[in-house]
């Protein structure tokens, strides 16, 4: 790799993590208090759980279909009966659920963090048409380091693509995920591709074709088992040598702990769509 290549790298390398600098020496705000939709759910529990440990949040109400869990604070099991006040909307649910809380969020005029996945191409249109009326922040992964990843990936792809890598990601969940590939490994290809002009396909399938990989490729792999929590690699892969970004995600309180610090942020934003790269100032 060339001097001048490196030296490219290095400081975006600078510019990134004095971003992160900055994220973390942010001042402490007035506390935020929000609805969780999706309350009684894996991730809402664990969302529960870290705003009872965090002095700055509040969670005033949940929204589930089920409410047979004493969180601490009133549950509906019907949006429409929720009137609690509240600066934002925690959405951590299923994606047939979504609609709903979008049309929630706009009618009420509460800004949404909407953290699920696996959402339709008439759904994310839905999300963007609620965002001229309401700051809606949506992110495939709201782990500060897999947004991390999204940055390194983008920049080692502005040196490496150019000098004739290939790019390939690999992504493990465990055998209970609904969608593949996980919306993160979209989102990784999706930051490569955004600085190599949108010139790049994604291909997720080559068995039902005997033929050489396009040097336009972006290969995803998704694969399924035990517990995993949640892994991905980001490859470029070069002639003699193989430069990857590692994240492993050891426990979902890395989500959630995104989820919360992205509720700080939106609180009284306006309208708009928002990603996590401005919660940590990327």
């Amino acid at each position: 790799m060339r001097p001048k290549e490196l030296c490219q790298i290095f400081n975006n390398l600078r510019q990134l993590f004095g971003s992160f600098c900055l994220f973390i020496e942010r001042k402490e705000k007035e506390m935020t208090k929000f609805i969780m939709h999706g309350c009684n759910g894996a991730m809402g529990q664990v969302i529960t759980r870290l705003a009872k440990e965090d002095p700055e949040v509040e969670i005033v109400a949940g929204i589930d279909i089920n409410d047979n869990v004493d969180n601490g604070y009133p549950v509906f099991t019907n949006m429409k009966d929720c009137t609690v006040a509240a600066d934002v909307i925690v959405d951590f649910s299923v994606a047939k659920a979504v609609d709903g809380v979008i049309d929630f969020a706009v009618e009420r005029q509460i800004p949404l963090v909407l953290c699920t996945t696996g959402l339709s191409e008439e759904q994310l249109a839905k999300v963007s048409e609620a965002g001229k009326k309401v700051a809606v922040l949506r992110s495939a992964n709201m782990s500060l380091g897999v947004n991390t990843v999204f940055k390194l990936a983008a920049i080692g792809a502005q040196v490496l693509a150019q000098a004739g890598y290939d790019i390939e990601i690999v992504e493990k969940h465990h055998n209970q995920k609904l969608d593949a590939p996980s919306g993160t490994a979209l989102a990784i290809a999706d930051a490569i591709n955004e600085v190599l002009n949108k010139e790049y396909v994604y291909k997720l399938d080559r068995s039902q074709e005997r033929k050489k990989r396009e040097k336009n490729e972006i290969g995803i792999v998704a694969v399924r088992g035990g517990t995993i929590v949640g892994q991905h690699d980001v490859i470029f892969a070069g002639a003699d040598e193989v430069i990857e970004f590692h994240h492993t995600a050891y426990s979902k309180a890395i989500f959630g702990k995104g989820a919360v610090e992205a509720a700080k942020f939106l609180a009284g934003k306006p309208a708009g769509m928002y990603d996590m790269s401005d919660v940590i100032g990327l």
